[in-house]
């Protein structure tokens, strides 16, 4: 999977810890489902390894835009 297709995700937990992770677009998803369901907990695949998380410690999920880069140039 590319980098393109992967969501940057800040997840801020009650005890103010956080995490950051990069998943696929599928799997941000599922986190909002879960926040919305209020569900106990969630399990996901990140960039750098499986996760498990308390939906009801998380405080707020951020959702980065992408990142647009800066540059001269065209294509082709």
């Amino acid at each position: 999977m590319a980098e393109s297709d992967r969501i940057r995700l800040e997840i801020a937990f009650d005890g103010n810890q956080g995490l950051t992770v990069w998943v696929p677009a599928g799997t941000a998803e599922d986190i909002d489902a879960a926040l919305a369901d209020a569900r106990e907990s969630l399990s996901f695949e990140a960039e750098d390894g499986r996760y498990t998380i308390a939906v009801k410690k998380i405080v707020f999920v951020k959702r980065f835009a992408r990142e647009s880069r800066v540059g001269f140039g065209a294509d082709g």
